[in-house]
């Protein structure tokens, strides 16, 4: 069987104050565990957690990652803003023009996000977090519609979006120019193997599909890449 899409990772610095201000934003729970997995949990069991991994990297650049936040109205929007700034959020200039409507912040740590405007028909019946809008290829976006068996929602001029079947956050791709890459990505996808799944049969599915294994890893997990280098793990059963 198929991995499934377990966590969205944040590489932080400081994981437990960054898991904190997302949980706040975003009103999902801290999860319990040990002091090494930082975490905060959807509201709905099937989908992905948030997971807060220590890193000494410093942040370089634009991350390639982002979440798109939405909103069900202007007071709904306006509220997140307030709130994400409350929490040590702040306002940041990526390029975006006065007329757009959404509004773009960076977290305590510097990753970006959005937050979109109400009425926003791409995100509408996502959740909160609508999107994980990513810079990438669209042979990237071929490859996770395939890695996870979500089925390609958009597909045209180069720029792809994806969605499980059961509903829930896209994950986009914006198509050429793609930025180099610039050290360790901020972000990353941590997949899980199913219970009856074969951990190294589905890694060499991964592989077919146009991934390659990174060298290092541990006995819990296989660090990998997807076609436009970008790290991700795949775990055992959890």
């Amino acid at each position: 069987m198929t991995s499934q899409l377990f966590a969205i990772c944040f590489n932080a610095i400081h994981p437990s104050d960054l898991a904190r201000f997302w949980s706040g934003v975003l009103g999902w729970e801290m999860a319990d565990g040990p002091d090494d997995d930082v975490a905060i949990l959807p509201p709905d069991p099937a989908g992905f957690r948030v997971r807060f991994l220590p890193s000494l990297e410093p942040k370089i650049g634009q991350n390639r990652a982002h979440f798109d936040l939405t909103s069900t109205s202007p007071d709904d929007q306006q509220q997140t803003v307030a709130r994400a700034l409350r929490l040590g959020g702040k306002h940041i200039d990526v390029g975006q023009l006065p007329e757009e409507g959404h509004v773009v912040l960076a977290d305590p740590e510097d990753n970006e996000f959005c937050v979109i405007e109400a009425g926003n028909k791409f995100l509408a019946d996502t959740g909160v977090i609508g999107a994980l809008a990513c810079d990438g290829t669209q042979e990237v976006g071929y490859f996770w519609s395939e890695a996870l068996r979500w089925p390609l929602v958009w597909d045209q001029d180069q720029e792809t979006a994806i969605q499980s079947p059961s509903g829930g956050t896209k994950i986009t791709w914006g198509g050429p120019p793609v930025a180099p890459k610039t050290g360790t990505n901020r972000l990353c996808f941590e997949l899980v193997t199913p219970a009856d799944a074969d951990w190294e049969t589905e890694v060499d599915r991964l592989l077919s599909l146009g991934a390659t294994r990174a060298d290092e890893g541990d006995g819990g997990q296989i660090l990998m890449f997807d076609p436009d280098g970008n790290e991700f793990s795949v775990r055992g059963p959890r």
